[in-house]
Order: C-alpha cells, then structure tokens, then sequence
C-alpha cells in the first residue's frame, strides 16, 4: 500500500493537469467563439521590417549616422562624425524638398483629373455645383482646402474665389484657369465643360512639356552623380592596391589637408552643376 501512494499521487496529478488542459482548451474556444475570430495579434517587435520600414521612410537622413560610424571605425578617427552630424540636417532639408517636389507633382495631376473629372459631370447632365462636389471628392485635388470649396458649392458662396485660394498651394495652379473658367460660365453663359476641355489639353501639354524637360536633364543629373562618386571609387581602388588612402587623409597633415581642399571643390561642383540643372528647370 506504501509503494502504491506515490502511484496514486501520480495518477492524480495526470487527472487534474488533463482538467485543467481540457478546460483551458475549452475555456479558449469559448473565447474565440464569443470573439468571432479569437484574440486580437500581439503587436509585432519594433525590430520587424514592417515597424521599421514606414521610420527609415520618414528618417533617411538619420541613414548618414551608421554611414559615419563605419568611416570613422575605419579611419579610427573622428571626423567621419562630426561629418556625419553636419550632412544629417542637410539630407533632411534635401529629401524633404524632394518630397515636396513629388507632391507638387501629385497635386498637378489631381488638377488635371478634376478638370476633366468635372467636364464629364457636366455632360452626364449634372448642375455646375454638383458636378464640382462630385468631381472633387473623387479626385482629392483641393487637399486642405477642399471644404471651403465644396461648402461654397453647394451653398450658394462664391466658388471662384475659393478655388483662386485653393490655387496658392504648390501644384494647384491650374485651379486658377477653373476658377477663370466658372466665372466666365456664370457671368455671360458660355460653355463651362468646354472650357474645362481647353484648360484640360493646356494643363497635359505643360505637363508634357515638364516630363519631356525632365528626360534631357536626366543625362545632366546622372552625370553629376557619377562624379560625385569618384572620389569614393579612388579611394577603393587605392585600397585595392594594398594602400590605407584613410590613415593617409585622417593622420597626416598633407592628407587633412587634401581632405579640406577636396572637399570643399567638391561641395563647390555639386552646388554649381545643382544651379545649372534648376537653370534649366521652368520656373
């Protein structure tokens, strides 16, 4: 009967843990039934690329700090880092203007696609006003001043106003020609779909005219490119050839020397060559 104790105890400890198990396992069906498709997900580590990627997104400019800890770890000096500190605020203020050239852009075509978005409104037989609600909240061209010029439609206000305000953000110029368009329609009854037409063909053939522009300087852009990377191309072939060109630049007088003067021609000829190709831009 002794011997036989540590047998029962074990036995009842294998019945309770598959109550347990059981009801747990019960206990969790009964939640996600109750739930309708079980437990809502733990959130994923911040270390997986989909938390990462939307914040090296927004932060690239920060992308010049490891680049600057590899160089100065490299070149066991650190300059690389302090370089690194000046060039973070200047790759921000250059991505963000290049953010901002690519919404100008987004709001163009937006512009165009109003204009032919409310033209076709118009022969569907839709009133002006309603024709302008439908065809704005369908193309998101008014952005943030898209309430003001829906409740100026729809109530009676004075639309081409609204749109001549809604013209002052980048890339809504060509709200300017509809407001243009709408007062002349209201004020002496011409045609407002056909003259949202002509505004349409204007407004494609300057963005051609820009797409076209953009393409012969794409030859001008890459070039600079390329010679921004040359001296980084020298200094891996010195380092192929058996040389330490860093140790030279970071630890020696003649190379901090040649390092500044480099530097600073190369600065000057990215600035020069960035004037030439905006020269070349419409304003």
């Amino acid at each position: 009967m002794i011997a036989a104790d540590p047998l029962h105890a074990a036995a009842v400890c294998a019945g309770a843990a598959a109550l347990l198990i059981a009801g747990r396992d019960r206990g969790w069906h009964r939640a996600r039934l109750l739930l309708a498709g079980g437990l809502p997900a733990e959130p994923a580590p911040w270390w997986t690329r989909e938390r990462l990627l939307p914040v090296v997104r927004t932060r690239r400019e920060w992308l010049c700090v490891p680049a600057a800890l590899l160089l100065a770890v490299l070149a066991e000096s650190v300059l690389p880092l302090l370089a690194g500190a000046v060039a973070v605020p200047l790759a921000g203020r250059r991505l963000r203007a290049v953010e901002r050239a690519r919404e100008r852009e987004r709001r163009s075509e937006a512009v165009i696609a109003l204009c032919g978005a409310v033209a076709g409104e118009l022969r569907a037989g839709l009133q002006p006003a309603r024709a302008l609600v439908c065809a704005a909240g369908s193309t998101r061209a008014l952005g943030a001043a898209q309430t003001a010029v829906t409740a100026a439609a729809r109530f009676g206000g004075d639309v081409p106003q609204a749109l001549r305000e809604a013209a002052r953000e980048p890339g809504a110029e060509g709200l300017a020609g509809l407001a243009a368009c709408w007062r002349v329609a209201v004020e002496s009854g011409a045609g407002l779909a056909a003259g949202l037409d002509r505004l349409e063909t204007a407004l494609r053939a300057e963005r051609d005219q820009r797409e076209d522009l953009r393409t012969q300087l794409a030859g001008a852009r890459s070039t600079i490119g390329l010679l921004a990377l040359l001296p980084a191309v020298g200094l891996a072939m010195g380092w192929a050839l058996g040389a330490d060109p860093l140790r030279v630049l970071f630890h020696t007088p003649a190379g901090l020397m040649c390092l500044l003067v480099g530097g600073a021609l190369e600065a000057a000829g990215l600035c020069w060559a960035a004037r030439i190709v905006r020269a070349g831009r419409p304003c």
